[in-house]
């Protein structure tokens, strides 16, 4: 048996995730504690009685979805099963971050400071209204790069997420992805839908947030992982931390290539995943993807001390 641990990202964030984790788990309780330290504030209050539209602001979503992924790990650690369970770490998105803390990569506290200075950069590189993003479903990751090509008419509109085979998601100035919408209609997906986000990630219109996250991540001390990191732009393992360094620039405006990162797990021996974190949008891709690897969901108490018996 060979897994991978892998880390949501933005979209799974609910009000009340994780508490019943620092609820049981005085290591996970220490997580969102080191977390409101760091960023000076309660977002544990926030994450766990706050508003979901408040939560669901990317400066608030990103370092509470981290911080929900690490006190998962926690618990699983108070298991006894550490890090080195896995052969591979990979994270969608922002869940890149949570895999380099989980992997010993980055502390807590810098890396819930970095996804707060990700998430005001993303929000504020592109005026509110200016950008938008859209689900593409029923159509393969060509089709719906040909349709954002075609939409794009001197603007700029890009796959953003290759998440499975039959669902991408695209990105760039509102227009352009209005029309890709409706070109994706007539080139036969099923669903073309625009998406609820406050900012255009993981396009070029993204650039000055790049600018400003290679400036902090300048001034971050980041070690080697304890396992591999499948990197979201590269879909390959990387260990060297210079290189993670500059792979977490370049994912600003990047496309998160998922279904390549989990197609080359597998490929390379992985036959069962664990969604560490909120929710569940990581296992129904990857069964997406390959209906014949297992994927667990590690998020609550419950789901925690079942997924370690797996292993006895």
């Amino acid at each position: 048996m060979s897994r991978a641990f892998v880390f949501p990202g933005q979209g799974a964030q609910t009000v009340g995730m994780g508490k019943a984790l620092a609820e049981a788990y005085p290591e996970a309780r220490a997580v969102f504690d080191e977390v409101d330290e760091a960023l000076g504030e309660k977002l544990s209050t926030l994450t766990w009685e706050g508003d979901q539209e408040t939560l669901t602001l990317t400066q608030n979503a990103q370092p509470a979805l981290m911080a929900t992924s690490l006190a998962a790990m926690r618990a699983l650690e108070a298991e006894g099963v550490t890090i080195d369970a896995a052969a591979y770490v990979a994270g969608h998105s922002l869940g890149e971050y949570s895999a380099l803390a989980a992997a010993g990569a980055m502390t807590i506290g810098d890396t819930a400071r970095l996804l707060r200075i990700r998430g005001k950069a993303m929000q504020e590189a592109v005026p509110v209204g200016e950008g938008a993003m859209a689900a593409l479903l029923g159509l393969d990751f060509n089709t719906a790069a040909k349709v954002a090509q075609n939409a794009a008419q001197g603007g700029i509109c890009q796959v953003a997420n290759e998440n499975d085979p039959s669902q991408s998601v695209i990105s760039g100035n509102k227009e352009a992805v209005e029309r890709a919408v409706e070109l994706a209609k007539e080139a036969g997906a099923k669903r073309a839908v625009m998406l609820p986000v406050s900012a255009p990630f993981h396009c070029t219109l993204m650039s000055p947030a790049a600018g400003e996250m290679a400036r902090a991540l300048d001034e971050v001390d980041i070690k080697e992982p304890k396992v591999p990191l499948v990197a979201n732009v590269l879909a390959a393992p990387v260990t060297s931390s210079g290189l993670i360094r500059s792979l977490l620039v370049d994912q600003v405006t990047g496309r998160v290539r998922w279904r390549t990162s989990v197609e080359w797990m597998i490929e390379n021996g992985v036959d069962e995943f664990w969604e560490i974190g909120a929710g569940k949008a990581l296992s129904g891709m990857i069964r997406r993807i390959n209906r014949d690897v297992t994927s667990l969901t590690v998020g609550t108490p419950d789901e925690v001390k079942a997924t370690v018996q797996t292993m006895n």
